[in-house]
């Protein structure tokens, strides 16, 4: 079995500014940081601060793990939360101050960027055109066989923009990773951060691998299964095969599906980027900017019980902070579900639809849903959701919330 390491950004950063010497480091830009990475190694202090010293030993322990079980033990090093070709430098830099020495002369790691909230998808091509236009960059990566794995997120874009705004930028990106990958000679595979819920990218994989951009599959997909979805879909021989059959089989549709794009797609594209637009706003108009929604999320769900739960693979937040851009997209998901507001599954959807019903009528707006697998597949994951969400289960809960309850729960009502 091959184990993928994975980090935040901001350690690495962190690590590589202590061992520069520069206490300044993360507050550079990433342009400085990235034309300071693209010069030259990193020093290796005799000593330093035991959080630098704890990220050096994961890149030791890649080193043991790979001379003692051979080069397929590690899979791709994982960056969350990728904003600039330096975050993918750092891995590089300090995969080199561990001594994780290639036999090729480089750096013996796959350093894997993760685009995870809606600006950072948006931003994917430019910073991986970035990265590409490196010298040293593409010099590693040929000594790696020209293989880039690059990981796209599902949870934390929902949580950043809602699930429309998720899934069109999420759509976009794959189409403008791999046109950038086609037009660099790079072997790309995408990598998809699913996670059980809708909210959090979940809903029928084959259906989602046919429905994704024209070129984008190329024969692989990687994907991660989580939780109990591990077992629904692998638990019994049976259904573990028929699950894998559902995805090999899409991913040979997929890749043998007709190079040229339907000639609606743009009118279609432009239809959907009306849409994007109104249900973004909907959702952070409630989520980030209506000064009660915290208090009706902390009161009205059981958050609290679910960051004190030691079941999980990861902290609750990501970052020091109590608000919900901190916090992780799997709590915030299980809060809605056991209150059975479903909120991140479904939230702006029908205000966006309604957008794009007034201003085109609704022969455009089925058409776009009949014809076009991408937006099907979106309407066909909410609707099932809306069917698990019992609003009348809801209400009891919002009733826990006396202030903020009779501001908010007619919102989502």
């Amino acid at each position: 079995a091959t184990l993928d390491v994975r980090q935040d950004s901001l350690v690495h950063r962190e690590a590589v500014g202590e061992l520069l010497g520069r206490a300044d480091w993360t507050a550079l830009s990433s342009e400085e940081r990235t034309a300071v990475l693209a010069e030259g190694k990193l020093g290796a202090p005799a000593s330093v601060s035991e959080a630098t010293a704890t990220t050096l030993d994961v890149f030791h322990a890649i080193k043991e793990c790979r001379a003692r079980f051979g080069d397929r033990a590690i899979g791709p090093f994982i960056v969350s939360m990728t904003q600039g070709a330096d975050d993918i430098l750092s891995v590089l830099a300090l995969a080199g101050a561990a001594g994780l020495d290639d036999p090729r002369g480089g750096v013996a790691i796959d350093a894997a960027p993760l685009f995870e909230t809606v600006g950072d998808l948006a931003a994917a091509r430019e910073t991986m055109e970035r990265l590409l236009g490196l010298p040293g960059y593409r010099r590693h990566l040929a000594r790696r066989d020209g293989q880039q794995v690059v990981m796209i997120g599902y949870s934390d874009s929902a949580k950043d923009g809602g699930v429309v705004a998720s899934r069109w930028a999420l759509q976009q990106a794959q189409a403008a990773l791999s046109d950038l990958a086609r037009s660099r000679q790079v072997d790309l595979t995408l990598f998809h951060g699913r996670g059980g819920t809708v909210g959090r990218g979940g809903g029928k994989t084959h259906r989602a691998v046919v429905a994704a951009p024209v070129g984008s599959v190329n024969g692989r997909l990687r994907v991660t299964e989580q939780g109990e979805v591990i077992d629904a879909k692998y638990g019994l021989r049976g259904i573990a095969f028929r699950s894998l059959e559902r995805m090999a089989g899409s991913v040979l549709v997929a890749t043998g599906a007709p190079a040229s794009k339907d000639a609606r797609a743009e009118s279609w594209a432009g239809l959907m980027d009306q849409l994007t637009r109104v249900s973004r706003e909907t959702y952070r108009s409630l989520v980030y900017e209506h000064p009660a929604f915290v208090p009706y999320f902390r009161e009205a769900t059981p958050v609290d019980v679910i960051e004190r739960m030691a079941i999980g693979s990861r902290p609750p937040s990501r970052r020091s902070g109590k608000g919900i851009e901190n916090l992780r997209a799997i709590p915030w998901v299980f809060a809605w579900t056991q209150s059975r507001h479903m909120l991140p599954g479904w939230y702006g959807l029908g205000t966006g639809l309604a957008h794009v019903l007034e201003r085109s009528g609704i022969e455009a707006l089925a058409e776009m849903v009949r014809e076009w697998p991408f937006l099907a597949t979106l309407v066909e994951d909410v609707e099932m959701v809306l069917a698990k969400a019992d609003l009348g289960i809801a209400a009891r809960y919002a009733s826990l919330s006396p202030e903020a309850g009779p501001t908010i729960f007619p919102l989502i009502e």
